[in-house]
C-alpha cells in the first residue's frame, strides 16, 4: 500500500493521515493475498502443502518517507516515528481482524492452535485483548500477516516514485535509464514523488536550485532568493531529510519504532559513509540487538564495488562516486579507476643460463593416482632467489607441468610479494582429487584440498625456508601495476564474456573456456578472469586462477610474455589437430594447453591489445623488456612439439594433411 494515498492536504497545517480508509484497504489486502494463495500453481507438491498449512501472507506498505514529508514530520524526529508507530499498529489491527473474519467465513489455517498460536512470546500473545479474544472463539485464517519489504520498482512504477518500503528517499532526483526497443538506452532525471508535488503545489520553477533547511536564514521555505553568483535558490522545508543526511543510529531508531507491530520481518538499510569507524559499526549493531530487533542492513559504498544508486550528479553534495558500473549496451564492467604506470622489471627475462648448474630442492609427492616429483631451483647470491619449479615423473598430474612453467615466470619477476600472492591463490584451489600428504619438515599429515594446492604449499614451504620472503620490505613493481588484486564482482546485472567450446579427441578433454571482460579507462577492452567448465585436467584450474592474476597487470605484455610460453607446452600422446582462431586453416598443436594459450592470445588480438604473436600493439612500458632486444621482424615462432622424428630425432613430427610430417626435417610418414 502506498502511504501517500492516505495523506489528507499535505504540506499544510491540516495535513492528516486517514486511518479510516487505510485500515479499509488493509481488509481488501488481506482478502486478495488470501485468495492468491490458492491461485497460485505451486512448482512443488511440498511448497503447495506448506503455503496451505500455514497460508502466510505479507501485508506491506511503500512510501513512509515521503508520508511523513507531506505531514511536515521529519523522519529523524521522534515525532516521525511515533506517527510511523501508529500507521504500522493501525496496519496490524485491521490485517489481523481481517483474517479473523477470513477464519469465519472459510477457516482457520490447518496447523492453528489457539493455545499454542497465542502462548508463551509469540507476536500473538501482544496483541489487544480484544483481538486475542476473538481469534480464541473464531481462530485466524493466516499464520503470519504483516512484512515490509524492499519496493523500489515498485515504488517507481506504480506508485510514482515514492520512497521505498519504510525507508526515507535515497535523493531528491538522480538519474535512471530505460532500454529503447532498438536496443539503445534514454537517460531520464526521476525526481521524488514528495519532492515533485511541493515543488508543484508552492509554484517552483524548474530552474530554482533547492537547498536544505537552514533555521538560520531569514524567510519562509520555497521563498526565492538570488545568492552573490546569481543563481536562484529556495529552501526546502524542514521535513525534506533523505538518506544520506541522517546518521546511521537515526536510521535505526525507526526500525525499532515500528518493529513491535510486525510479526514476520523488516527490510531497512541503513546507510554509513565510506569511512565509517568499526567501533562504531560494533555499537550499531549491539544497539539493534539490545533493542530486540530481527536484523538490520548495514550499507557502506565503497571504491571496489562502488554504490547501488547514484544520486543526481546536478543536485550538489549529493554525488557518490562509483569506481565499477556497467554499461546497458553489453553489460560490460567499466572501471573509472586504474594504477599509474608502475615500471617492474624481471630479474630474468627467460631462465638463466647457468653452466656449473644450481642447487634445488626435490620433493616427491605420493598421491592416490600416482607418485611424481617437484623440484624447486636457485641460486645464491648475496641471498637466495628461487627462479624456476617445475614436476617430473610418469604419473604426475596432467597440466601441473603448465602451472610450474608459469610460476616459474613470477619467481623470476623482482617482486616478492607478487610470488606470494600466486602461492596462496594456489593453495586454495579445491577440486575432486583431495588427499592427505605429510608436509615438511617434520612430516605431519595435512589435508590437501587437491593437487594444485599441494604443488602451491610444498613451493610455499620451500620459498619460506630459502628465506625468499623475508628481510627488509621491497618495492612491489607488478603489484602496483594491477588494475585490480582481485576478481571483480560483476553484480546482479552480469557482465559479457567470451566463451568457446575446446576439444581434444586425443585426451578426451571437451569443455567451455570462458573470459570475463571490462572497459579500462581509456575505453580499451580488457579481459580479466578466464574459468572452463566440462571435462578437463583439474590442474587448469589454477592454471586459470594465475593467469587470471596475470589479466589484470595493466601492461598487456605481462599475459602477453606468460601466453607465448605455452605456445609450445607439450603432453605425451596430446597432440590434436583444431582450427587455427581467426583462420579457417586447421593446425596440429601440441596440447590442449598451448591450444588454450592460442585462444586466448587470439582474444586480446580481437580486441586490439596484442597482436596475433602475442606482442603489445602499444608499449606501455610497465613491463621492461630484456636489454638486448630481439628485433621483432627477426622472431622466429618456435618448432610446435610432437612425436618423435625417427629421421632426425626432433620432436617434430606432427600430423599434415592426415599424414605424419616432421616440421624439422620434412620427412614423411605414414598416412593416416
Amino acid at each position: 500500500m502506498d502511504l501517500t494515498r492516505f495523506v489528507r492536504d499535505p504540506f499544510t497545517p491540516a495535513a492528516r493521515f486517514d486511518f479510516d480508509a487505510y485500515a479499509k484497504v488493509c481488509d481488501i489486502a488481506v482478502r486478495m493475498l488470501d485468495n492468491v494463495l490458492d491461485v497460485t500453481v505451486w512448482p512443488l507438491e511440498e511448497q503447495r502443502a506448506e503455503a496451505m498449512a500455514k497460508r502466510r501472507i505479507g501485508v506491506g506498505f511503500t512510501g513512509l518517507g515521503d508520508a511523513l514529508i507531506m505531514l511536515g514530520l521529519r523522519y529523524t524526529n521522534k515525532e516521525a516515528r511515533v506517527m510511523a508507530s501508529r500507521i504500522a499498529e493501525a496496519k496490524r489491527d485491521a490485517c489481523y481482524l481481517a483474517s479473523i473474519a477470513l477464519a469465519k467465513e472459510k477457516g482457520s489455517f490447518p496447523l492453528f492452535n489457539a493455545d499454542g498460536y497465542l502462548a508463551g512470546c509469540n507476536f500473538a500473545s501482544r496483541l489487544p485483548d480484544p483481538i486475542k479474544e476473538l481469534i480464541r472463539e473464531y481462530g485466524i485464517r493466516n499464520s503470519h500477516l504483516l512484512s515490509i519489504a524492499p519496493t523500489g520498482t515498485i515504488s517507481l512504477a506504480f506508485c510514482d516514485n515514492v520512497s521505498n518500503g519504510i525507508e526515507p528517499a535515497f535523493s531528491w532526483s538522480y538519474a535512471r535509464k530505460k532500454r529503447n526497443a532498438d536496443n539503445s538506452t534514454t537517460e531520464y532525471r526521476v525526481e521524488d514523488h514528495a519532492f515533485r508535488l511541493w515543488k508543484h503545489l508552492n509554484g517552483i520553477p524548474a530552474d530554482i536550485e533547492l537547498v536544505p533547511f537552514d533555521p538560520s536564514r531569514n524567510g519562509r521555505p520555497g521563498d526565492i532568493w538570488v545568492d552573490g553568483s546569481g543563481e536562484k535558490k529556495a529552501m526546502l522545508p524542514e521535513a525534506f531529510v533523505n538518506a544520506l543526511e541522517m546518521s546511521a543510529t537515526e536510521h535505526l531508531e525507526m526500525v525499532a519504532a515500528v518493529a513491535p507491530y510486525i510479526d514476520t520481518a523488516i527490510s531497512k538499510t541503513v546507510n554509513v559513509p565510506e569511512d565509517y569507524p568499526f567501533g562504531d559499526f560494533e555499537d550499531l549493531y549491539l544497539n539493534a540487538w539490545r533493542r530486540g530487533l530481527k536484523g538490520i542492513t548495514t550499507y557502506r559504498p565503497n571504491k571496489v564495488t562502488g554504490a547501488v544508486l547514484v544520486a543526481d550528479k546536478s543536485a550538489k553534495g549529493n554525488e557518490t562516486p562509483s569506481d565499477l558500473v556497467t554499461l546497458d549496451a553489453d553489460r560490460r564492467l567499466v572501471l573509472n579507476g586504474a594504477p599509474t604506470p608502475v615500471l617492474g622489471s624481471l630479474r630474468w627475462p627467460g631462465r638463466p643460463s647457468l653452466i656449473n648448474g644450481n642447487p634445488g630442492w626435490t620433493d616427491v609427492v605420493s598421491h592416490p593416482q600416482g607418485d611424481f616429483a617437484i623440484f624447486t631451483g636457485f641460486v645464491a647470491n648475496g641471498g637466495n632467489h628461487v627462479f624456476e619449479c617445475w614436476v617430473n615423473g610418469a604419473e604426475q598430474p596432467r597440466a601441473l607441468g603448465a602451472v610450474a612453467k608459469t610460476l616459474s615466470m613470477d619467481m623470476r619477476a623482482n617482486d616478492r610479494d607478487w610470488l606470494r600472492m600466486k602461492l596462496d591463490a594456489l593453495a586454495k584451489i579445491r577440486g575432486e582429487d583431495a588427499f592427505d600428504m605429510p608436509m615438511p619438515p617434520t612430516g605431519q599429515v595435512v589435508r590437501m584440498p587437491s593437487l594444485v594446492a599441494a604443488f602451491g604449499r610444498l613451493i610455499r614451504y620451500r620459498c619460506e625456508e630459502l628465506g625468499v620472503f623475508g628481510g627488509e620490505s621491497r618495492p612491489t613493481p607488478v603489484i602496483d601495476s594491477l588494475f585490480a588484486r582481485h576478481d571483480i564482482r560483476t553484480g546482479v546485472d552480469g557482465t559479457m564474456s567470451w566463451t568457446l567450446d575446446i576439444v581434444n579427441p586425443q585426451t578426451d578433454d571437451d569443455f567451455t573456456m570462458g573470459l570475463k571482460e571490462l572497459v579500462l579507462p581509456d575505453g580499451t577492452r580488457r579481459p580479466y578472469s578466464m574459468w572452463l567448465a566440462g571435462e578437463y585436467p583439474r590442474a587448469l584450474d589454477g592454471l586459470c586462477k594465475i593467469l587470471s592474476l596475470d589479466m589484470r597487470v595493466m601492461d598487456p605484455a605481462w599475459i602477453g610474455m606468460k601466453l607465448r610460453k605455452l605456445l609450445n607446452f607439450g603432453e605425451p600422446r596430446g597432440d590434436f589437430l583444431a582450427k587455427v582462431p581467426g583462420s579457417p586453416k586447421q593446425e596440429n598443436f601440441p596440447s590442449t594447453i598451448a591450444y588454450i594459450a592460442r585462444l586466448v592470445i587470439h582474444r586480446y588480438a580481437m580486441l586490439g591489445v596484442l597482436s596475433e604473436e602475442g606482442y603489445p600493439v602499444t608499449d606501455m612500458g610497465i613491463l621492461q623488456q630484456p636489454s638486448v632486444a630481439v628485433p621483432r621482424a627477426s622472431i622466429d615462432v618456435a618448432k610446435m612439439a610432437g612425436k618423435i622424428c625417427r629421421e632426425c630425432g626432433n620432436a617434430s613430427l606432427i600430423r599434415k594433411d592426415g599424414c605424419d610430417f616432421c616440421v624439422s626435417c620434412g620427412a614423411l610418414g605414414l598416412c593416416g
